[in-house]
């Protein structure tokens, strides 16, 4: 049994016994909202991943000419798109306003947000949908309230009337995966029809660039940010902040099909380990990643064979991209043919707490379209990659049958989600 704790409450994350044939027990996806660099539309966000583009460029929001690193994937001129009122808008600080945005067009999406669809709403059980979210926040004159990380959630919660589990989940860039793990084990286990899942995310202010600074994490490509993040790319030096917010809404397939919800994808299952290595740094052999791989597989029911795509953590640093690539091949020890591996960070940078949530989207955009996104600066490949896939500069077509996210975060935690087509 997996099992980590949030305040005082600790929640399990240890696979539920199920058919797994029963709609009951099935968990869908019906809804998505992102905030990113390229918006906050996901067709639009993922058009732009399509096509190589970078969202990487020299901070804004900040004096940061005396720091090392410059550059980042810093979201510009955001529109709330009125979804957050004139108000609250004065008060919430970036990272509430992007989980506000994400959530309540990801609930949009799937037919139920309240203002938008007051039919669907109604007819929505709200003690039975609940939100786990994860942010962190700068100051605010609201500095008590908004400073507590439960504090994204719950704000969504009483601005829809979202009565059930609703809490927040903290291990750091795998935080969003480790969200939708327990909404579906909440889903599974029966306690509720629907929940809000991701992870929310506005660092880039200064003491979180510096912070990142201070740790010799950073790329400081500062003449070229375009090409500062490269996974698998020899001369890679860092990983580049991003931003933003990923928001899944999972249901209960037999609740989706009831209430003729629109199916995206479906959710097959989910892993979460810990390295228990160092507080940065992954374990050099991917001990812990392989483990969390094969943990989601079986928590799915999935056949190794079956995975052919892999949207990989990547982050385009020299310890960390070498450690993903060993546990992959760890647990495919049949060989990676046929399988495309790529590295959304390449694009967008490192949006930490919500890294997990845009690369599902990321994952389950590739799944709908048939298209997988580049992997762009990957010029000159590390030897771990060799022989590999890694969607190097250039999009493909490819019919995904099982696609899994990694996410890992310091402190050694590890998460991994599998997703899948709907199939009958």
């Amino acid at each position: 049994m997996n099992t980590h704790r949030t305040g005082r409450v600790s929640v399990t994350t240890q696979a539920v016994k199920r058919d797994p044939k029963d709609p009951k027990n099935r968990v869908v996806i019906t809804g998505m909202g992102v905030c990113s660099v390229f918006g906050n539309d996901p067709e639009v966000f993922y058009e732009k991943l399509l096509a190589g583009v970078s969202g990487i460029d020299h901070i804004t929001r900040f004096d940061a000419s005396e720091f090392p690193t410059n550059f980042g994937g810093q979201i510009k001129d955001f529109d709330n798109e009125g979804l957050v009122d004139k108000k609250n808008a004065r008060r919430y600080d970036d990272c509430l306003s992007y989980t506000m945005v994400a959530s309540k067009k990801a609930l949009r999406m799937a037919g139920i947000e309240k203002e938008a669809n007051p039919e669907g709403y109604e007819k929505l059980d709200k003690t039975r949908t609940g939100v786990l979210k994860r942010a962190i926040k700068k100051i605010t004159p609201f500095f008590i309230p908004y400073a507590i990380t439960n504090m994204g959630g719950a704000l969504v919660a009483i601005d829809q009337g979202l009565m059930g589990p609703n809490y927040s989940i903290s291990t750091a860039c795998a935080t969003a995966n480790y969200a939708f793990v327990a909404a579906a084990n909440h889903i599974r286990n029966g306690d509720v029809d629907v929940m809000l899942a991701g992870g929310s995310e506005a660092p880039i202010i200064p003491v979180g660039l510096g912070g990142f600074v201070a740790c010799r994490a950073l790329s400081t490509r500062c003449d070229e940010p375009q090409r500062a993040s490269r996974p698998w790319d020899q001369n890679r030096d860092g990983f580049v902040m991003g931003e933003g917010a990923g928001v899944l809404v999972m249901e209960s397939l037999e609740h989706a099909q009831k209430r003729g919800a629109t199916i995206l994808a479906e959710y097959l299952g989910g892993g979460l380990t810990c390295d228990a290595h160092h507080m940065t740094d992954p374990h050099p052999d991917g001990l812990g990643v392989s483990t969390c791989i094969e943990l989601a597989l079986k928590d799915g029911g999935i056949d190794r064979d079956a995975v052919n795509y892999i949207n990989a953590h990547a982050t385009s640093t020299l310890v960390g991209d070498k450690a993903e690539i060993k546990a992959i091949k760890k647990v495919f020890t049949g060989g990676l043919n046929g399988v495309k591996i790529n590295g959304t960070k390449s694009m967008i940078g490192h949006c930490l707490g919500a890294a997990a949530g845009v690369e599902a989207i990321a994952t389950i955009q590739a799944i709908r379209t048939g298209m997988v996104h580049p992997t762009i600066n990957h010029e000159t490949p590390i030897e771990e990659v060799a022989g590999i896939d890694v969607c190097a500069n250039v999009k493909s077509t490819h019919d995904i049958t099982v696609g899994i996210s990694n996410s890992f975060g310091f402190g050694g935690h590890n998460s991994v989600v599998a997703f899948a087509p709907f199939k009958e």
